[in-house]
């Protein structure tokens, strides 16, 4: 993780998972003097448990040392278990927040309503509080191949194992003056259940439904080789001449893999801080109130916006069964969502949130009870 200065460091250990957080362990997070630190009579004492998205983790880790830097006397405990797995978590009652890329669900699925359950947990409505923004990078190695570009339709039959090596002609028809080698194509995929895996899914279902026949899930549904959370799959495209994968832009970087532009219809665009916050600008509010679930629009053909992206939100309760808990995730919440904290976090491969976004998240935040 890549970090201006360092500032501190803590222990994030985990919180307690189910058999799906295998591999999750704990990670140590250091921050830089980027973040905006925590105002004193906002500091608490003592820890705050966390856990869910790998995609959030170094972002979250960041955002830790940072304010355990203004806040020596706060511990911030984070498990990459997954997203699934921090739902669950949250429910059980064993952490104090969640991560997770999607919001939680109001249909049911094996009789059981995610909302419904959290709120039960809660003994008040949950809340889907955006604070990430995650661009979905699709992260490939190909040797000698320095730029790539992709439409949906290209995408999808790449990662359903129908176009099978890059110098495959509809490949090289949105890729002119490129020299593409005859390497065969690689997929590699998460195979935990997913958040990022979930939102990929539901850009290649979105923006290319002729060619995507698989409904959006956490699970991945076609070709490929699975690879274990975010670390897994980087480092299988890395180490893997013709390898590619869908994952958040900052273990692309972290990697030194290459990112595609992506044409949904208005022309090629860059994965950069400033083309993510185009698309997630126009994104509508789905939920009510406080819950800031957000609606994206994955086939924008909006120009300069790039249209793969997560959102990682932190679950909270609307109103704590215990105050001390509440005083403890308003606080760090805040820090994490000011925007300075938010900023920094651009260095290590995530986007700011947009102004107009930043403001509604701070109200939600204060609300918490």
């Amino acid at each position: 993780m890549a970090s201006l200065a360092l500032v501190g460091s803590i222990a994030l250990a985990g919180c307690g998972s189910d058999n799906n957080a295998s591999g999750g362990g704990s990670a140590s997070a250091s921050g830089s003097t980027g973040a905006s630190s925590a105002p004193a009579a906002d500091c608490f004492e003592g820890t705050l448990n966390a856990e869910g998205s790998s995609a959030q983790k170094n972002a979250i880790e960041e955002a830790a040392a940072s304010y355990s830097a203004a806040c020596p006397g706060a511990t911030v405990n984070y498990n990459p278990s997954g997203s699934g797995t921090g739902i669950k978590q949250f429910i059980a009652g064993q952490v104090d927040f969640a991560g997770s890329d999607s919001a939680l669900k109001t249909e049911p699925k094996d009789g059981k309503v995610e909302a419904d359950e959290a709120a039960k947990a809660c003994g008040s409505p949950a809340w889907n509080i955006p604070m990430v923004t995650g661009p979905i990078a699709i992260a490939y190695n190909v040797k000698g191949v320095d730029s790539l570009t992709l439409t949906p339709d290209v995408a999808a039959q790449i990662f359903d194992g129908k176009i099978t090596t890059w110098n495959d002609p509809k490949i090289a028809a949105v890729n002119s003056g490129v020299t593409l080698p005859s390497t065969a194509i690689k997929v590699f995929f998460r195979s935990d259940e997913s958040g990022t895996t979930e939102n990929f899914t539901k850009y290649l279902k979105a923006a290319a439904p002729n060619a995507w026949s698989y409904d959006p899930a956490k699970s991945w549904p076609a070709a490929g080789e699975g690879k274990e959370k975010s670390a897994g799959v980087s480092e299988g495209v890395k180490s893997t001449d013709g390898g590619i994968t869908y994952v958040e832009w900052s273990y692309a970087k972290d990697n030194n893999l290459g990112v595609a532009k992506v044409d949904n219809g208005g022309g090629a665009v860059e994965l950069t801080g400033e083309s993510v916050g185009k698309a997630v600008e126009a994104a509508k509010q789905d939920g009510q109130g406080n819950d800031l679930r957000l609606k994206l629009d994955y086939a924008t053909k909006q120009a300069g916006a790039y249209p793969i992206l997560l959102v990682t939100y932190e679950i909270v309760c609307s109103k704590y069964k215990d105050g001390a808990t509440a005083t403890k995730v308003k606080s760090f919440l805040k820090h994490f969502a000011d925007p300075a904290t938010q900023k920094s976090l651009e260095d290590i491969g995530y986007a700011p949130l947009p102004s107009s976004i930043e403001e509604k998240v701070q109200t939600a935040i204060a609300a918490i009870s």
